[in-house]
């Protein structure tokens, strides 16, 4: 978990496939209202809001309220998490498929 205290663990909150696209969606705009976001999906307002709020948990997501409004963005910060987890494995794939390429080409000497 990272240094912020998150209340949920950010690979759980991308873990499905909606909220994955919500945050595509949040990525997109600067700040999208709730009917807005809620349109492209085929479910309704509150299980909208309920991916939503699990985003919120894991600090991927801001709102603010304008007027009787609720506005969200995204705040791609706890994604970084995630970027250094991937970056550590696609250095070890890396240098393993050197060794596994120069191995190929030795037999083939």
């Amino acid at each position: 978990m990272s240094e912020t205290n998150q209340l949920r663990d950010v690979y759980d909150a991308i873990a499905d496939p909606t909220r994955r696209r919500l945050i595509r969606l949040l990525a997109e705009a600067e700040e999208i209202p709730l009917h807005e976001l809620t349109a492209q999906f085929q479910m309704g307002r509150t299980a909208v809001s309920k991916h939503l709020t699990i985003l919120k948990e894991a600090g991927l997501v801001h709102d603010r309220k304008v007027g009787r409004e609720t506005r969200f963005r995204l705040n791609a910060t706890p994604l970084k998490e995630i970027q250094d987890w991937v970056a550590f494995y696609s250095k070890f794939w890396g240098v393993n498929l050197l060794r596994l390429n120069q191995l190929l080409e030795e037999e083939e000497e």
